[in-house]
């Protein structure tokens, strides 16, 4: 198997996504010790129920200390105060990643916080479920999935080539991205569609009771689909919104000026339009299983 990349990895938080990568390293041979904390005494204990890593901290400070990487998979609103708290305990050469869905926001309330003795290289594995917490997690996520690293501007080339290498041996893809590019991607990829998922079964909870419970009962797959999404960790998506506003906003307006096209299209009996429509998505849906992301 060779030697670890690693030889201490600490994870910050130990919900789907730092479950599923602690367990793959542990499978791939990937670090000697792993340890994790996470902000709950229940969640810990959990953790150490189920073996995902080596060790179990109380505490944030703890857990990094003497770690050579650090990976944050804590809500985005807790990133600032929880790098506040680790600052002091962190190693000279020390690599810190995350796995938080919003990049810029992220990159600089991280660089702000974090000593210049670390190196900093954030991520954005895309994969998951509509599940959270460790018990939800499983080596194989991140299968043929991509992974976006952001590194600031005069990273360290070897500590962004390491994490490009812990992802890759756990089966990701991975490319270096541009924050705000990314941050851009991602408001139409996700978190456009996952504020619609939102919306449509919010829609839904409203309905009188007896529409309610009939459309939960003949829920058509379009329906069931949305359920799926809407049923993601709310206080992650609460922040994601939260922490990607202005590029959220602006493919909102877009895809608001988009309904309204569609809406008149419906009044007026322009079935052209809507065909035309549907045909070009549907090639789009096409390409997405021809890139394997399906």
């Amino acid at each position: 198997m060779g030697k670890p990349l690693f030889s201490r990895i600490a994870f910050l938080g130990i919900g789907l996504i730092n479950s599923s990568l602690a367990r793959a390293v542990k499978e791939h041979g990937l670090a000697e010790i792993t340890v994790a904390t996470s902000r709950t005494p229940a969640t810990r204990e959990k953790a150490a129920a189920l073996g995902i890593v080596d060790l179990v901290a109380d505490d944030p400070a703890s857990a990094v200390a003497g770690a050579d990487l650090v990976v944050i998979g804590a809500p985005i609103g807790a990133y600032a105060e929880l790098a506040r708290s680790i600052a002091p305990h962190l190693r000279e050469g020390t690599i810190v990643t995350d796995v938080g869905s919003v990049k810029s926001v992220v990159t600089r309330c991280l660089a702000e916080a974090l000593p210049p003795s670390v190196h900093l290289v954030p991520g954005h594995p895309i994969a998951g479920t509509e599940n959270s917490g460790p018990e939800s997690g499983f080596a194989e996520l991140f299968q043929g999935r991509w992974t976006i690293l952001t590194p600031p501007a005069g990273t360290d080339p070897h500590s962004t080539a390491k994490v490009r290498a812990l992802w890759e041996k756990v089966g990701a893809t991975v490319e270096v991205m541009d924050p705000a590019h990314h941050d851009q991607v991602l408001a139409i990829t996700s978190h456009l569609p996952h504020l619609i998922a939102y919306t449509i079964v919010g829609t839904a909870t409203d309905l009188e009771e007896h529409l309610k419970q009939e459309v939960i009962k003949f829920s058509a797959s379009g329906f069931r689909d949305f359920t799926r999404i809407a049923a993601s960790d709310p206080v992650m998506w609460r922040d994601i919104f939260l922490n990607n506003q202005d590029a959220v906003l602006d493919v909102l307006q877009r895809f608001t000026e988009d309904l309204t096209a569609l809406q008149r299209a419906i009044r007026r009996g322009e079935g052209q339009t809507l065909e035309d429509l549907f045909t070009r998505t549907r090639a789009i849906r096409r390409g997405v299983v021809d890139a394997k992301q399906a």
